[in-house]
């Protein structure tokens, strides 16, 4: 067996034993939800109906994975009730929207107070930090299973909090290492200038910006002082799922507003010309290339550049 198939293996035993675990801790195997009179299944349709009204089946199908002969069952039942009906669409006779009655939104609000009841006190043992890493956690297990490209407005840019620094250092030096193949010298690098920004942080005057979703950290950019007129930019990256939204134009303006906001007359920043995307992004946003110099560094040959940005002239 190949160390790839065993870690495969290990895997899948992992997600089956949470499987098991987290449907019995949360209760989805009971008949029915929170002491009500609903299934699971009939409390999900009924979710997504209550959230958008005027869905169609086809929709909710889709959006649960259901299969339409089970989602008409299911449907059928609760228009039985009277806590769903159908209405013929506007502009399409052949399609009816869904809606809940008056009825529906009043069941449907007792299981929602009830679901964020039994949540809550399942959470209620956790502190601060421990709410933090379970929810950058379920963020993660969401985009591995089922990755789509976020969008822009899902992410937030702020400063660090305890440990995160450790976190970037580890995530960088993992992402060059995948990406670039470059060795140890470079998580060395990062955790110097991890450590100085820590131990000599100017807060009037440098800042660090996190791009966070969901509490799952998606990159970041540092602003450090060089001397009274010129700022440096360091440690910029982006996961590879975080890229393609302009969250690297997002970050870097946001560096460049605080770093005039300082009275900066410069800023400069150096990089190496394999990184292609953070290159042309330097340019768009008007840096301009100083120097370039072949060096020895992280395992690999390189092309080092300085770039720099006038600000005075802007």
């Amino acid at each position: 067996m190949t160390r790839q198939s065993r870690s495969g293996d290990a895997t899948v035993a992992a997600v089956r034993h949470f499987t098991r675990f987290f449907t019995r801790r949360i209760g989805v195997l009971r008949r029915r939800l929170y002491a009500s009179p609903f299934s699971l299944v009939e409390a999900r349709v009924l979710y997504e109906v209550a959230h958008h009204p005027g869905t169609s089946a086809g929709a909710v199908a889709s959006g649960l994975g259901l299969d339409p002969g089970q989602l008409s069952r299911t449907l059928n039942a609760l228009v039985r009730r009277g806590l769903v009906r159908r209405r013929k669409a506007t502009g399409d006779a052949r399609r009816h929207a869904l809606e809940t009655t008056a009825r529906g939104a009043k069941a449907f609000a007792g299981l929602d107070s009830a679901s964020r009841a039994e949540v809550a006190a399942l959470l209620a043992p956790l502190g601060a930090h421990d709410r933090d890493a379970l929810t950058g956690a379920l963020a993660t297990a969401e985009r591995l299973l089922e990755p789509a490209r976020p969008a822009a407005d899902e992410f937030v840019l702020r400063s660090p909090a305890i440990g995160d620094m450790g976190a970037l250092t580890a995530a960088q030096a993992r992402l060059y290492a995948r990406e670039y193949g470059w060795n140890g010298e470079f998580e060395a690098l990062v955790a110097e200038i991890v450590a100085k920004f820590i131990r000599d942080f100017d807060p009037a005057r440098e800042r660090c910006w996190i791009a966070d979703r969901r509490g799952e950290i998606a990159g970041s950019i540092f602003l450090v002082k060089e001397s009274d007129k010129v700022a440096k930019i360091r440690l910029v990256y982006l996961e590879p799922w975080a890229r393609g939204v302009g969250l690297g134009r997002r970050m870097l303006a946001e560096c460049l507003a605080f770093a005039r906001a300082c009275g900066y007359a410069k800023v400069v920043l150096w990089t190496n010309d394999c990184l292609v995307d953070a290159r042309r992004l330097y340019e768009k946003a008007g840096f301009v290339l100083v120097e370039s110099e072949r060096h020895r560094s992280f395992g690999k040959d390189l092309v080092g550049q300085s770039w720099s940005l006038d600000l005075s002239a802007r």
